[in-house]
């Protein structure tokens, strides 16, 4: 069996993210929410609110980008 090259679409040509670039998005976006508790906790024993809020803002950000990620990966 031979490929006919004429028929072959490569990542490139169809737009689509390597599977790597995927996973790094993901990476980073559940690193975003790991590091917002962390903080958050920090802020709750430092009783600082404004670390606080800049905790749960980084958590929910890295939240929405994982779902983005998500999304990104059903719709391939």
């Amino acid at each position: 069996m031979e490929i006919d090259r004429d028929k072959v679409r490569t990542q490139d040509e169809e737009a689509e993210p390597a599977p790597i670039d995927q996973v790094e998005e993901r990476v980073e976006a559940e690193m975003k929410q790991i590091e917002g508790r962390a903080k958050e906790r920090v802020a709750q024993g430092l009783q600082d609110e404004k670390l606080e809020r800049e905790a749960r803002e980084l958590e929910d950000e890295g939240k929405r980008e994982l779902d983005e990620a998500q999304q990104n990966k059903d719709a391939s």
